[in-house]
């Protein structure tokens, strides 16, 4: 195996420790995305999607190199040849076993290669998600509580409002007696007022009538006087 193949090859198996490390059950996404936001991956990630990409572009070379082997040695003319001497024969299975092999690990590795970007990727999508949604749950937890409290405010309020409709329907109901209670002593004052003058009427018409007679008995008082002291002047 020459030196590249051995790279690729070394990479597939750190491509496949690795992801079965990200795909261990009990490692939360949350702490993959901890992991992930280290300072020093900070400082790599300008450099991440470059190397990403030079990645693919190395393993998509070596992946069509090693198609044009796996089509070299399995054409028609190197097993014509091969027929002619078992040596050869030997040699030139042997040439496409490694094209093909070299095939598999460069293909595998391709695509390993995307799927660890793309668990990566998934895993930091989770880790967020998870994060959006316990702030969303928080407040979705303050919105029911200042809800309830609200509730709690409008339900004193309509107590309150309750109690203030109730005594001020007492207040109108003594209000209402007062001014009954009011109407019947002003009725009842009216009528004495009435009487009181009537009885001053009659009072008046009382004096009136004394009176004429005070006149009256006071002229026949000066009629007697006078008849009495012309008597005694006849008797002198």
């Amino acid at each position: 195996m020459t030196l590249q193949w051995t790279a690729v090859a070394f990479f597939l198996y750190a491509e496949i420790v690795f992801n079965l490390i990200l795909c261990i059950p009990f490692i939360s996404a949350h702490r993959w995305h901890l992991v992930f936001r280290w300072r020093i991956w900070s400082w790599l990630s300008p450099y991440w999607n470059k190397f990403f990409f030079a990645m693919i572009m190395a393993l998509v070379v070596l992946f069509c190199d090693a198609i044009r082997d796996v089509q070299k040695y399995s054409g028609p003319e190197p097993v014509h040849d091969a027929q002619a001497s078992p040596n050869l024969y030997d040699h030139v299975h042997m040439k496409l076993f490694r094209a093909q092999r070299n095939l598999y690990i460069c293909g595998f590795s391709l695509f390993l290669w995307l799927v660890m970007r793309r668990i990566v990727t998934l895993l930091n999508q989770i880790a967020e998600t998870s994060v959006n949604t316990a702030g969303l749950q928080a407040q979705m937890d303050n919105a029911f509580k200042t809800a309830e409290r609200h509730q709690e405010d409008n339900q004193i309020l309509k107590t309150a409002l309750l109690e203030r409709e109730q005594s001020s329907l007492k207040t109108n109901n003594q209000l209402k007696l007062e001014i009954e209670k009011l109407q019947s002593q002003l009725k009842v004052a009216g009528e004495a007022v009435r009487r009181s003058d009537a009885e001053v009427e009659a009072m008046k018409k009382q004096a009136k009538g004394l009176a004429h007679e005070y006149d009256r008995l006071l002229r026949e008082h000066h009629l007697l006087q006078n008849l009495q002291s012309a008597e005694d002047k006849k008797d002198q």
